[in-house]
């Protein structure tokens, strides 16, 4: 039952991980409330991927990761069976107050990601249907505001290099089939209840049936269950940023007639001027999500066991009411369709890869629903965070860099870490 790493959650980023140290030659085993790979808030995303951060470590990081998704199979490295698809389909980032084009497209430069300057006639030209008018700031279906004409209209960023990923479940499986190839092992139907320490260290790792896994390290990516995880370990005093489960519902709905281009999929729209991000499906659906805008209440969740699993006619009439405003020919059904997942988000919305105070216990939490697009190099950023530091370096004094191999990009871990001032540029908002 030993273990170098125990691994505690198998969602798209947890499954990464354990690839990553499993390619190390670390002895991982993974354990999952959950009966197979992906099946927690990986399941209920949206697997979008695009590059809008409020950061240089975000922009690079996702610039990085999409090299990854769009050769998907030489990333794995073996063969996984059936794969999960990065679908290209570019998005447009409208213009908003909140993440004005001054925010992000010195970072596109800086990084070196593709992108082009729409006005709003070139919006309109580029994604059929579209209502180029500005609405900010998104309000409440009840106000009567919401109903007015535009006064103006706005323009967009567009990222041609941007998409989709079909089927992010499948996207967590394939990554555990391929740590599985590295020896790592799973174990499903299987909770934690304790984190044992001795010599002021990580010792072991208690599961619900009385069972013990001893280790050398541990990595929490428990997704919305990881503060719980951090409180059986007794770590998380010195956090400047915490973390909270969010419950979210992202609607499904027939596409616009229009919407859909040559290729089959239509392009992706962040729209926080109405409050909601739009992404098409391969056959001819659609995805509408919210962008927490101020005008809705947040539903913090206390216990993520406890959530409604089922998608509400509030919030989806909410949602497909606003995208139907800027496509107005998509129509809204009267029943709510849909997928409902829990987002573990941090206070400003950027995730925390990092060690903690017990050592032997790293985070890979606060992934706040944008991070899915980065599993494949958040697997190795923590594997460099712990094998700097199981190597006797001080990560809280000097930092792990990352140095992409796609990109040749440096990336400095420190900007996710737990001690970090709180990111003020950050929307606010799953776009982050």
């Amino acid at each position: 039952m030993a273990a170098d790493v125990v691994v505690i959650g198998s969602g798209v980023v947890g499954a990464s991980i354990a690839l990553e140290l499993g390619r190390r030659g670390w002895r991982v085993t993974v354990v999952d409330k959950a009966g197979a790979p992906g099946h927690g808030s990986t399941a209920a995303s949206s697997a979008v991927v695009r590059f809008n951060f409020s950061t240089l470590a975000g922009v690079s990081a996702s610039w990085e990761a999409h090299f990854a998704w769009a050769a998907w199979a030489e990333h794995l490295g073996c063969d996984v069976g059936q794969l999960a698809r990065f679908e290209r389909c570019g998005l447009a980032m409208l213009d908003v107050p909140a993440a004005p084009r001054s925010a992000y497209v010195p970072l596109f430069k800086e990084v070196g990601v593709p992108f082009e300057e729409w006005s709003s006639a070139e919006l309109r030209e580029r994604i059929p249907g579209i209502d180029v008018g500005s609405y900010w700031p998104p309000k409440r279906l009840d106000d009567n505001r919401f109903w007015a004409d535009a006064e103006s209209t706005l323009g967009a960023v567009y990222t041609p290099d941007a998409g989709f990923v079909s089927d992010p479940a499948l996207a967590a499986q394939n990554l555990a089939a391929a740590a599985r190839f590295h020896g790592a092992k799973f174990r499903f139907h299987t909770t934690v209840c304790g984190v044992e320490r001795a010599g002021g260290r990580v010792s072991a790792v208690v599961l619900g049936d009385g069972s013990r896994i001893p280790c050398a390290v541990v990595v929490n990516a428990a997704g919305p269950w990881s503060t719980r995880v951090n409180e059986l370990a007794g770590v998380g005093a010195d956090f400047t940023v915490s973390c909270r489960p969010l419950r979210q519902e992202v609607a499904h709905v027939p596409a616009p007639p229009g919407y859909q281009t040559g290729s089959g999929v239509g392009i992706s729209v962040a729209d926080m001027d109405l409050g909601t991000y739009l992404r098409g499906e391969a056959g001819g659906g659609l995805l509408v999500g919210g962008t927490e805008p101020e005008c809705d209440p947040l539903q913090w969740a206390d216990d993520p066991d406890a959530v409604a699993a089922h998608p509400t006619m509030a919030v989806f009439e909410a949602q497909v009411t606003r995208a139907a405003r800027r496509l107005p020919e998509l129509t809204v059904p009267n029943r709510a369709r849909g997928v409902v997942g829990v987002y573990d988000v941090a206070d400003d919305w950027t995730p925390i890869y990092d060690r903690t105070e017990l050592d032997g216990f790293y985070v890979a939490m606060g992934t706040s629903g944008n991070q899915f697009k980065n599993a494949p190099v958040v697997g190795k950023f923590l594997a460099a965070i712990i094998e700097q530091t199981e190597n006797g370096a001080d990560h809280d004094a000097r930092p792990a860099r990352y140095l992409g191999e796609h990109t040749g990009l440096e990336i400095d871990l420190s900007a996710f870490s737990r001690k970090r001032p709180r990111n003020t540029e950050s929307s606010g908002t799953v776009l982050g």
